[in-house]
C-alpha cells in the first residue's frame, strides 16, 4: 500500500509538472508568434520548419557585406594621382559645361569708362543643379583708372566660401549630404551613380572631407538650435542604437546610440553619444532643464527626473498599446476592451474633422472625458493583474501599464502634452531606414556629424522646406555670418523669412 501511495504522489507531481510545462510552452509560442509577426509581418504564419530552426538557432540565411566607407568594392573609375597639394583629384568630362559668373567692383559698376582691366583672377569649382553636374567659374577682373594708373588696382573682393581654394561648391556639398541622410546613400552608391549618369569621379575620401568642412559650418547652426530646445516647457526625447567601426578594438562593431530631442512642430536635434546612461541625456537637453519630457518606459528617464523636481514625465499610450496589442491573441476579450479605451483617448484628441484639436479645447475634453476613461482603466488593470501567470504577454502588457501610470496619466494636467511619442518616433525612422543601407558608421566621429545633419534634414521635413534649397543657402551664408546672427540660419527662422518674402512678392 505504501508503494502504491508513493506511486499515486509521484504520478500527481508529474502530472502538475506537466501541465505547468504545458502552459509555458504555450506562452512560450505566443512569443515567438509575436516575435514572428515583428519580423516577418502577417506572412509570418508561412514560415517553414527550416525557417523557424533558422529563427530559433538565431542564424542568418546570408551574411550582409557592410557598405559603409570601409567595404571592400570596386572603384567605378580607376584612382587619379593626387594633386601636388594632397587633395584627392576629380575627373569629369572634358566637355562638362562651364558657367561663367562675372564679379566687378562697385566703383567700376558706378564709373565703367574710368577703368580699365589689366588682368583677371579666376575660381573654377565643380557645381550641381539638379539633375547636371557643371563648373561654376568665377572671374574677378582687376581695373586701373585710365587718368591716374599711380592708384593701386582694384580688385572685386573674394566670396568667402566654404573652402575657398577648393573644387566644391554649395551646391554640390548641399547635395552631397542631403543624398547621405535624406536619400540614405552610402558614399560609394554615390561615386557609382556620379560615375555612370555623369561620368564625374569624386573619391570617397574626398566626400568625407567635403562633409567634415561642411559640419564644422552646420554644427554652428545647430549648437543655436540645442540652445533654444532647452529652453521649450515640453519636450519629447527618445533615443536608437547604432553600430559603430572602432578600430582600436577587436571583434564587431560595438554600439553607440543617436539620441533625439523634439519641440513638436519646431525642431529635432540629435546627439550621438556612445552611452546610453543619464548622461548622455544632460549632454542632449542639459543638466537644468525644466518642463515635460515625452518619454517611453526607459528607465533612465526616470533616473533622469527623480532628483529635479521641475521635471514632469509624460508617458506614451501608444507604447502601452503596442504590449496589449501582442497580447490579444492570448486574453482577445481583454485586451480588445483595453485597447477600445485608449482608442477612445485618441478620438477625443481629434475634431470631426480629424485634425488635433488646439489647446484651449483639449484641456476641456482631457477634463471631461478622457480623466473619465483613464481612471477606469486604472481600476480595471489593478484587478486583472493577478488573473494570469507572471511571464505571460497579457501579464507583462499590464505591469508595464501599472508600472508608468503616474506619467502616462501625466498628460490629463498638461494641455501642451501629446498623447504619445509618435511625433520623435517619425522623427528616427529615417536614420533607421539610413542604417538599413550603411550598416553602421565608419568611426565614431561620423556619428556626430550624422548627428549634425539628421538634425537640420529632418527638421527641414518637420517645417516643410526641401532641404538641398535650405542646406545650399545657409553653406553659402555660414562663413560670412557672425555668431550672433545664426538664429536667422535655423530651418524655423529661414523658413519664416521666405514665406514672408513671398506673402510681399504676391
Amino acid at each position: 500500500m505504501g508503494k502504491e501511495k508513493k506511486l499515486r504522489e509521484e504520478v500527481k507531481s508529474l502530472r502538475h509538472q506537466l501541465k505547468q510545462s504545458q502552459a509555458e510552452v504555450a506562452i512560450l509560442r505566443l512569443k515567438l508568434d509575436a516575435l514572428a509577426r515583428q519580423m516577418f509581418g502577417k506572412r509570418s504564419e508561412q514560415l517553414n520548419p527550416d525557417q523557424l530552426e533558422m529563427l530559433l538557432s538565431g542564424m542568418q540565411g546570408e551574411e550582409q557585406k557592410p557598405a559603409e566607407d570601409s567595404e571592400a568594392d570596386e572603384e567605378p573609375a580607376p584612382n587619379p594621382k593626387r594633386s601636388r597639394n594632397g587633395r584627392h583629384a576629380i575627373r569629369t568630362p572634358e566637355d562638362l559645361e562651364v558657367v561663367e559668373e562675372i564679379v566687378l567692383p562697385d566703383c567700376v559698376k558706378a564709373d565703367p569708362d574710368q577703368w580699365k582691366e589689366i588682368s583677371r583672377e579666376e575660381n573654377k569649382r565643380l557645381d550641381y543643379q539638379p539633375g547636371k553636374f557643371f563648373w561654376r567659374k568665377t572671374i574677378r577682373p582687376k581695373f586701373v583708372r585710365r587718368d591716374n594708373r599711380a592708384l593701386p588696382p582694384v580688385v572685386a573682393p573674394a566670396a568667402n566660401e566654404l573652402s575657398l581654394g577648393g573644387k566644391d561648391s554649395a551646391g554640390l556639398l548641399a547635395h552631397l549630404l542631403v543624398s547621405r541622410c535624406c536619400d540614405h546613400l552610402p558614399y560609394y552608391r554615390q561615386q557609382q551613380l556620379y560615375w555612370r549618369q555623369n561620368s564625374v569621379w569624386i573619391s570617397r575620401q574626398q566626400m568625407v572631407e567635403w562633409t567634415e568642412q561642411s559640419v564644422t559650418q552646420l554644427s554652428r547652426v545647430v549648437g543655436v538650435m540645442r540652445k533654444a530646445l532647452r529652453q521649450q516647457p515640453y519636450l519629447q526625447v527618445d533615443e536608437t542604437k547604432v553600430r559603430y567601426q572602432d578600430r582600436e578594438r577587436a571583434g564587431p562593431c560595438p554600439h553607440g546610440w543617436l539620441w533625439v530631442g523634439l519641440d513638436p512642430g519646431r525642431s529635432v536635434v540629435f546627439h550621438w553619444d556612445q552611452s546610453r546612461g543619464s548622461g548622455a541625456l544632460e549632454k542632449l537637453i542639459g543638466k537644468d532643464y525644466r518642463g515635460l519630457l515625452g518619454v517611453d518606459g526607459y528607465g533612465v528617464y526616470r533616473t533622469y527626473a527623480r532628483p529635479r523636481e521641475e521635471v514632469e514625465l509624460i508617458g506614451c499610450w501608444a507604447h502601452a498599446r503596442r504590449k496589449f496589442v501582442g497580447a490579444k491573441e492570448e486574453a482577445p476579450r481583454v485586451a480588445g476592451w483595453v485597447l477600445n479605451q485608449i482608442a477612445w483617448l485618441y478620438r477625443w484628441e481629434k475634431s470631426r474633422d480629424g485634425e488635433p484639436l488646439p489647446e484651449a479645447a483639449r484641456e476641456w475634453v482631457r477634463a471631461s472625458q478622457s480623466r473619465m476613461i483613464v481612471e477606469r482603466l486604472g481600476k480595471a488593470l489593478r484587478l486583472l493583474l493577478n488573473r494570469y501567470r507572471p511571464k505571460s504577454l497579457m501579464a507583462q502588457a499590464i505591469e508595464y501599464a501599472i508600472n508608468q501610470w503616474e506619467s502616462l496619466r501625466g498628460f490629463l494636467n498638461h494641455s501642451n502634452a501629446e498623447l504619445s511619442n509618435n511625433l520623435v518616433e517619425n522623427a528616427i525612422r529615417p536614420s533607421a531606414l539610413g542604417r538599413k543601407n550603411w550598416l553602421f558608421f565608419g568611426h565614431h566621429e561620423a556619428g556626430h556629424r550624422s548627428a549634425i545633419l539628421y538634425s537640420l534634414t529632418e527638421t527641414c521635413r518637420m517645417v516643410g522646406i526641401n532641404p538641398y534649397d535650405y542646406l545650399k543657402d545657409i553653406l553659402t551664408r555660414l562663413p560670412s555670418t557672425a555668431d550672433s546672427e545664426l538664429e536667422a540660419l535655423t530651418p524655423i527662422k529661414w523658413h519664416e523669412a521666405r514665406t514672408a518674402l513671398v506673402r510681399q512678392a504676391a
